[in-house]
């Protein structure tokens, strides 16, 4: 294994990086995070605990006879619905694969979600969708929060 086991061998298949990720998952440690030092503070007061950074994505292939048709249909004036349709579900199927990696971290909610949507070619999008999974562990502090504005 390239990072329990401090062997620089390449991994070679699917099933070896997911014996891998299952080991490395199982030692629970410090949580990871897309906050700023300001938001994981102002959380903490608000009574939150991050569990952890989750991540959901899609890949999406218009396919060669789609994307010929959506390139005529281009042409013209209104809408790609095949395009439009393609994209809602890419960005549906990430969210929700970022949520159920939330729910396994026994997540209350998601917060900082940024989605990015990335074409790695004519015919392929990749949908990504990341936050910081957090939980409700105490109700508010009460202190007084004087924020400055640079």
């Amino acid at each position: 294994m390239a990072f329990l086991g401090g062997n620089n061998n390449q991994l070679t298949g699917m099933g070896e990086i997911e014996e891998e990720l299952k080991q490395l998952q199982s030692h629970p440690g410090a949580a990871t995070s897309n906050l700023s030092a300001m938001d994981f503070w102002l959380l903490v007061d608000a009574g939150y605990q991050p569990l952890g950074f989750v991540l959901g994505n899609s890949v999406m292939s218009m396919g060669v006879s789609g994307g010929i048709a959506t390139a005529f249909k281009g042409l013209q004036r209104g809408e790609l619905k095949q395009l439009t349709q393609l994209m809602y579900a890419a960005r549906e199927l990430s969210l929700q694969r970022m949520k159920a990696e939330a729910d396994a971290l026994g997540a209350d909610s998601i917060i900082n979600v940024q989605v990015e949507i990335i074409h790695r070619s004519e015919e392929i999008m990749e949908v990504v969708a990341t936050g910081t999974a957090v939980k409700k562990v105490s109700e508010l502090s009460g202190r007084q929060i004087t924020l400055q504005v640079k």
